[in-house]
């Protein structure tokens, strides 16, 4: 069902919230005459983060414009000319509010159908039957509302007694003021003649004893009216501490941890609308309690009655103080972080933003971040509070930026588009340590006051860890640092502290992760392929998974010490199979025609059974981003499987796999049994067109030497010469022909 047809349909506070998304920058007529349209624009495919997708948005608000212009010239009848003008208005109406601005145009319209799509998603579940069928993630949400609104009865109950009591207090001043009146006109009857004295003074002397019981008794009154207040007051606030530690200690550090595992393939973190209104929400229910504790405070003032109410209302003020200030700096929050990997020299981009920033009106005098870089060392010392102004470890260009306000969407956020990291300065490093071990991260700071300067906050945020490096030759390594922190880093840990050694399973799951992700598959590790990366981490021949459940892998294990016989570590070999597969290989990896994760040995276990010309794919053990096909053949004396020379980026960029398959007429059958054209031929390149102008264009083939094979120390085919004549030809033929042939003519 279309989502306007659900929102039309939504009642109470939903609706209401629906309604308010609507107004003079985006009418809600709009909306509802171009419903069909507007659902199925491709609003998600335009990045608001870059100014290069400007275009797509002015079609698509140019396409918004003549939509509304052709509905409008359809409306015929009496009615239809009133909204024929209404239609035409706000097609102009919409040219002149974001021609110039074509991206807020859709950022506005995302935030509208994220919002109805989410109220229609609540109103649904909501009115499905509670227990079993309702998921855990609707039922928080649903205690999260109904404290909210137990907060708003608390607010609005503490309002009308703050009223109650102000209007008493002003009675009892007038009553005061009444007695004070009395008592002056007693002490004038002194200048009377006693007789006028004596008829005067008894009904004056019961007025002032009636008024004094009065005052007394409305005294204690008032006072039990504050006590009473200040006791709502404390309650309040302590549903509004476990509210705010409910939304910032388990839902934003989620989002966090969700965010941070983003960085290693993991699923989107998710948007932070959700968020944004349960801050706002606290912003204005901290902020209206607040305001309420200050006008009892200027009441007792007014009027000061001795008691414990002046402690009371001093400890409330600090208690609200502390707790506004706590949301104010825990929603300074990296919206988009910058590259964990980050090389110097190299333009990257971040995004700051500050969730109570629209509902504390912080853009009525717009704040200014500041980016700086900074040690894990110096990111210690900030978190405990030392002095470290001006502290830094180099210096990063275009770091500074004024937080901008979107008033289609009431975020307030700041875009740095255009940061460089100019020069690092290093720290000396401990024992084995690299220069791609080294963390660092980039410090937000910003200031701002809210409440006409009543508090001033400053607020500082991290990113992520990030590695910095000066060559692109550094990037795996510092990639194994960004891994293992992300997937291992504990909640508030001291920076950057991660276990030194993990459960291999734990490892499983981050490498699974990072496989997926680089790849772009959803066809991850197997148990078998996890099996095998296991014996290679531990050199171990067990083929039982359960034998590697307990089983622990340092750091060192996994990206300092080398692997066995080799020189390169378990990381180095994984990443660069990583980076093949994602270069070269992923149709076939999705397809399931690479095995991949399979030993010289193994291989050959699986082949033997098999008839001549059958052959598999496995990644290979000696080359890091290597790829060999082992294959099963009829030898003069016995039948033995062959292992062609490992295959990397470069030999891919001269002839595709699919194509070197289908030139070895030997290989016939993809393990187990599929014949190869019926797996690889969709991928073969097609054949080469006729001569034009005369020229027939060469082509390059490969081929297994004839004969006796020719065997590599390990036993492959060493194809190096065939190869090196293959980039031969393929440099030949870029080459101008007057440089190859003398200025010939042809």
């Amino acid at each position: 069902m279309a989502v306007w047809i659900q929102a039309q349909q939504l009642q109470g506070d939903a609706l209401h919230q629906m309604q308010s998304l609507y107004g003079q920058h985006f009418p809600i007529e709009v909306r509802h005459y171009l419903s069909h349209w507007i659902e199925s624009q491709l609003w998600d495919a335009i990045d608001l983060e870059n100014p290069q997708e400007e275009l797509k948005a002015k079609r698509l608000l140019d396409s918004l414009i003549q939509e509304l212009q052709n509905k409008a010239e359809h409306q015929v009848g009496e009615d239809g000319f009133l909204l024929k003008i209404k239609l035409g208005h706000y097609a102009n109406q919409l040219k002149s509010t974001y021609d110039r601005c074509p991206l807020e145009l859709v950022r506005c319209i995302k935030h509208i159908l994220y919002t109805e799509q989410r109220l229609v998603r609540e109103a649904t579940n909501s009115s499905s039957p509670v227990g079993g069928m309702m998921d855990s993630m609707s039922q928080k949400y649903q205690q999260i509302n109904q404290a909210f609104e137990e907060l708003r009865l608390l607010t609005q109950d503490t309002e009308n007694d703050l009223r109650k009591l102000q209007h008493n207090q002003e009675y009892f001043i007038i009553q005061y003021q009444e007695s004070l009146r009395i008592q002056a006109q007693l002490s004038s009857l002194a200048t009377l003649p006693p007789a006028d004295r004596q008829i005067r003074e008894p009904n004056l002397l019961t007025k002032r004893a009636t008024m004094e019981a009065w005052l007394t008794r409305e005294a204690n009154t008032l006072q039990k009216y504050r006590l009473d207040l200040a006791e709502k007051h404390q309650k309040t606030l302590q549903l509004l501490r476990k509210q705010q530690t409910i939304i910032l200690d388990d839902e934003l550090i989620q989002w966090k941890r969700r965010q941070q595992l983003a960085g290693n393939g993991g699923p989107p973190e998710g948007g932070l609308d959700i968020l944004q209104s349960w801050c706002e929400k606290l912003a204005e229910t901290i902020w209206q309690n607040r305001q309420q504790i200050r006008r009892a405070e200027h009441l007792r003032q007014q009027l000061p009655i001795p008691g414990p109410i002046e402690e009371l209302l001093n400890e409330l003020n600090s208690t609200i103080t502390d707790i506004i200030s706590a949301l104010v700096t825990s929603t300074f929050i990296i919206e988009k972080q910058p590259p964990q990997v980050l090389k110097t020299q190299t333009k990257f981009a971040a995004t700051v933003r500050l969730l109570v920033g629209g509902k504390l009106n912080v853009h009525m005098n717009p704040p200014q971040v500041k980016a700086t870089i900074i040690s894990e060392q110096q990111a210690k010392a900030l978190l405990k509070n030392e002095n470290t102004r001006n502290d830094s470890s180099g210096e990063i260009l275009n770091n500074n930026c004024v937080m901008e306000y979107h008033q289609t969407t009431g975020t307030l956020s700041a875009h740095f588009r255009n940061m460089s990291l100019k020069r690092i300065k290093r720290s000396d490093r401990r024992g084995a340590e690299s220069v791609t071990e080294e963390k660092f991260t980039i410090l937000f700071e910003s200031q701002f006051s809210v409440g006409s300067n009543e508090l001033v906050f400053q607020v500082k945020t991290l990113s992520l860890p990030v590695v910095v490096i000066v060559h692109g030759s550094q990037d795996n390594n510092a990639t194994a640092t960004v891994l293992w922190d992300n997937a291992f880093a504990e909640p508030g840990r001291v920076p950057f502290l991660v276990p030194d050694k993990v459960l291999w399973p734990q490892l499983c799951d981050a490498i699974n992760m990072k496989y997926k992700a680089e790849v772009q598959s959803n066809r991850g590790l197997s148990e078998e392929n996890l099996v095998f990366l296991a014996q290679k981490a531990f050199s171990s021949s067990s083929n039982n998974p359960d034998d590697y459940r307990s089983m622990t892998m340092t750091w060192s294990q996994f990206n300092r010490e080398s692997l066995p016989g080799r020189n390169f570590t378990f990381w180095q070999w994984f990443d660069g199979v990583m980076e093949l597969t994602k270069k070269h290989l992923k149709p076939h990896w999705n397809d399931g025609a690479i095995l991949g994760f399979v030993n010289k040995q193994q291989a050959q276990d699986m082949l033997m059974s098999k008839p001549n010309g059958t052959f598999l794919l496995r990644f290979s053990d000696s080359e890091i981003g290597g790829i060999t096909i082992a294959w099963v053949a009829e030898n003069p004396n016995k039948r033995m499987v062959w292992n062609l020379m490992p295959y990397t980026t470069k030999d891919f960029s001269i002839r595709s796999l699919a194509d070197r398959i289908s030139d070895l007429n030997h290989l016939l059958f993809l393990y187990p049994d599929k014949p190869k054209d019926e797996v690889f031929s969709k991928y073969y390149t097609p054949p080469l067109s006729k001569a034009v102008d005369g020229y027939v264009k060469p082509q390059i083939k490969q081929v297994v030497p004839e004969g006796d094979p020719i065997l590599d120390a390990e036993g492959d085919f060493d194809l190096d010469d065939t190869m090196d004549v293959a980039r031969h030809v393929e440099e030949l033929l870029r080459r101008p022909v007057e440089s190859q042939w003398g200025g010939q003519q042809s």
